[in-house]
């Protein structure tokens, strides 16, 4: 089974840089985006064969998520139950019979870390989401998590400390997250990987040098350690600022 995330950073103009391509090659079983940028009807996207669940943001042009599944899930729900936190159309969550998949675009903190204690709060929240969805059955959550958890993550971790995405507090409830149960899967099969990006700034020939960060993940419950099959980061595919990154279960 072949799951696969992508920060698509407005999908409208990752349409024009080779979006189709890489989602036909890619023929997932599952396929996520975040960023979409995109209000209902500012896109009609023809995917023979898939099922399309959006979440768009109130504010016009703005974060969003989406994903296309060949498989119908059993039920779908849209952010995670709190207004506060679901004006942004953050959040998807598919429920299939032996798993609940969610995407989610995780709030940048942004510049001065003017927006990390939203992120903090929203941080608990999303948590305790994971956590009830657990009690029926195991979670697959992947998506732009806005953090990258180690300095093994990025190219420059002395110099972005104090950076919205390397701060400590975010790192810490990344940390959180793996306390809980939950595996980050390329690191379960690369624990020593270095170099291994998924965003690059459009700045200063970031992505040439791959001065780049880990942000987008796959993480799975515990429970489905034995399904594991391979994680990936499909760092030669354009089209946006962040590359794709996938995720192989093993059928159960």
């Amino acid at each position: 089974m072949k799951l696969i995330s992508w920060n698509v950073n407005g999908l409208r103009a990752c349409m024009g840089k080779g979006f189709m391509e890489f989602f036909e090659e890619a023929d997932a079983d599952i396929f996520c985006i975040q960023e979409s940028k995109l209000q209902e009807g500012q896109i009609s996207l023809e995917l023979p064969g898939y099922h399309q669940y959006w979440n768009y943001a109130v504010k016009k042009g703005y974060s969003g998520t989406a994903v296309f599944t060949k498989k119908e899930p059993l039920s779908v729900s849209y952010g995670i139950g709190i207004e506060e936190h679901d004006q942004e159309g953050r959040v998807i969550t598919l429920e299939f019979p032996d798993f609940y998949m969610v995407t989610v675009y995780t709030p940048n903190s942004q510049e001065e870390l003017a927006r990390l204690p939203y992120r903090m709060t929203w941080e608990e929240e999303f948590l305790k989401y994971l956590k009830k969805l657990e009690e029926t059955k195991p979670v697959i959550f992947c998506g732009d998590l806005n953090v990258a958890h180690k300095e093994i993550d990025l190219k420059n971790p002395k110099t972005n400390r104090k950076n919205a995405g390397f701060s400590d507090e975010e790192r810490e409830k990344f940390s959180v997250l793996l306390e809980n149960g939950f595996i980050d899967t390329f690191r379960y099969f690369y624990p020593e990987a270095e170099g291994a990006y998924s965003w690059w700034s459009y700045r200063f020939h970031a992505r040439e040098k791959n001065a780049g960060w880990r942000i987008d993940y796959f993480l799975v419950s515990s429970q489905l350690k034995e399904r594991l099959e391979d994680a990936v980061i499909y760092k030669d595919v354009m089209g946006s600022d962040h590359c794709p990154v996938g995720l192989f279960l093993k059928e159960e």
